[in-house]
């Protein structure tokens, strides 16, 4: 029975130093994916409902922190121009340095550079702009439209600003992917219409890895802060039942 009782303890043993190892890496996860959060990512409120329905009034968004070189065409980005006031801005990205962006076409849907775009994340259906505009993006800058083209203070707007309405692409601060709240972490997808033209698409941020990192994390700290008190009930139970074996040896042979 001593040697069961050993064999017992070395698994106990075992099982606590797995149980600590578990609760140390899901600590290193779970705070390190916050802290990579932190860097990389900034979040922003959206007053308007410019971008619905992509983003609604009072969302709150994750944007990656990026350089203003890294946009891309269909990308949802932050900014901030003087001449389009103090406040930042989220808006997307239509149009690059060379671009020529129109609207309409007969089917009355935006153009760029002669070729019609297929946008699915629009606020309504038919005209994809209620006003006629043609624009030559300058080098360096970027057209911006928001998604809810008949409430949405943008490009159009500024056109006889300067540039044509564009914004230089050092005005951007971060690029949005991901809705935070509500609470349904929608992530934002690429446009498939501007993956076909030159320079593509940008690809997405490490925010599903920081939130999987952030899980298996608590995954692992309760786990192995469970491993404790499971492993003392079992301890229990296991030693209730030699009793009450030892008893009921006891009674069988009249000791």
């Amino acid at each position: 029975m001593s040697g069961a009782r050993q064999v017992g303890g070395g698994g106990r043993g075992l099982g606590s130093v797995l149980s600590g190892a578990a609760v140390a890496v899901g600590c290193v996860l779970f705070l390190g994916s916050f802290v990579w959060g932190a860097v990389l990512y900034k979040p922003y409120t959206v007053p308007t409902d410019s971008m619905s329905p992509t983003i609604g009034r009072g969302d709150r968004v994750l944007a990656e922190r990026i350089d203003g070189d890294e946009v891309r065409r269909g990308d949802v980005v932050v900014f901030k121009d003087s001449v389009w006031g103090d406040l930042p801005m989220v808006k997307r990205v239509v149009g690059v340095g060379g671009d020529t962006v129109a609207c309409c076409d007969k089917q009355g849907r935006l153009t760029l550079n002669g070729k019609p775009l297929d946008e699915p994340y629009l606020h309504t259906k038919g005209s994809a702009s209620p006003t006629v505009f043609s624009a030559r993006v300058p080098k360096g800058k970027l057209f911006l439209l928001g998604d809810h083209r008949n409430d949405s203070l943008d490009s159009r707007v500024h056109l006889t600003d300067g540039a044509d309405g564009a914004v230089p692409r050092s005005a951007v601060s971060g690029r949005v992917d991901a809705t935070a709240w509500p609470p349904d972490l929608g992530m934002l997808d690429r446009p498939e219409a501007f993956k076909a033209l030159s320079g593509g698409v940008s690809q997405p941020g490490p925010l599903r890895l920081i939130l999987i990192s952030a899980v298996v994390g608590a995954v692992l700290i309760l786990g192995g802060a469970a491993y404790g008190p499971l492993a003392r009930r079992i301890g229990r139970g296991g030693k209730r039942g030699e009793e009450r074996r030892g008893k009921t040896t006891k009674a069988a042979t009249g000791v």
